[in-house]
């Protein structure tokens, strides 16, 4: 009786439970069923196209176009430092490159040449190799002699047709060397005020006074220095002082032998050659004797 009741329940719940299922699968179905008729009426529905005579195609280009532009533009602007800076670069690299190759150059042919000088003095005596030596150095100091000889020649003629002239008016109390290129001989006969501007030139200079004014300026005797007149005489007189001052100067620069102390020449005044030197950086007073002078030693400092 037990067992007949157990399986009438189990028939009434499997009844309700296919019942449940079929129920919800039924409801489980409807939202699908809606997507998809909604898909298939999209799908059914012809496309929204602009009719031909729309704008709206070319505004949509022109917007296109226009983004597309600026964007390029932004981007040039912000490759344009780099670009700078790469050139900038290539252009040293260039030079670089440059140097080197005519060092290579000049290392090549430096080598080649002593390959060729050892050879030969390899089929040499000793005696025959110093004769070849000494011949050398001889045509050496001959091109050295030359070469001085020129330069000096070049100094003297750049001291009387330049600055000897600009050198009298400084002396004289006018602008420094450089800052009045063009000086007349009347500008200097008629000397220059208290600030330095030229004075009013004199139809009739007073000779006189003039002639004392060398003799204190430049130390020139009277006689010396009444020999010519105009500008001759008070630039003359400059160039002269300069010319003797840089022969000084060379000359106890050789004599120094290297010994910078001993390099020093004595000053018995400033002047405006000694100025214009050191202002050239071409030589330097003494560190504790503002009356030495001495030329810098380029040669020296270079092997150094």
């Amino acid at each position: 009786m037990l067992l007949d009741d157990s399986e009438l329940t189990v028939r009434q719940l499997q009844r309700n439970g296919g019942q449940r299922n079929q129920d919800l699968s039924g409801a489980g179905r409807e939202p699908y069923e809606v997507m998809k008729g909604a898909f298939e009426q999209v799908a059914g529905t012809p496309p929204f196209v602009p009719f031909s005579e729309s704008v709206l195609p070319a505004l949509l280009a022109l917007r296109k176009t226009h983004q597309t532009i600026a964007e390029s533009r932004a981007y040039l602007i912000s490759q344009g430092t780099s670009l700078d800076q790469t050139k900038r670069r290539l252009e040293i690299e260039q030079a670089n490159l440059a140097d080197q190759k005519l060092l290579q150059q000049s290392l090549e042919k430096r080598i080649q040449s002593l390959k060729d000088d050892a050879e030969s003095r390899m089929e040499l005596t000793p005696e025959q190799a110093a004769k070849e030596r000494l011949d050398e150095l001889r045509q050496k100091k001959k091109r050295y002699d030359r070469e001085t000889s020129r330069l000096l020649k070049a100094l003297r003629k750049f001291i009387d047709d330049h600055l000897a002239a600009q050198l009298a008016a400084e002396d004289l109390g006018g602008p420094v060397v450089g800052d009045m290129m063009e000086i007349d001989s009347d500008q200097l006969i008629a000397g220059f005020n208290a600030q330095g501007r030229p004075a009013k030139v004199k139809s009739k200079p007073d000779e006189d006074k003039r002639q004392r004014r060398l003799e204190e300026v430049w130390g020139l005797p009277q006689e010396d220095a009444g020999q010519k007149r105009g500008e001759a005489d008070e630039a003359a007189a400059a160039g002269r002082e300069m010319r003797e001052l840089t022969e000084h100067l060379l000359n106890q620069l050789v004599e120094a032998g290297g010994d910078s102390a001993a390099a020093y020449v004595k000053l018995p005044k400033e002047t405006a050659a000694a100025r214009f030197l050191i202002r050239s950086k071409v030589a330097q007073f003494h560190p504790r004797d503002a009356t030495k002078l001495k030329l810098i030693d380029f040669g020296r400092e270079l092997d150094d």
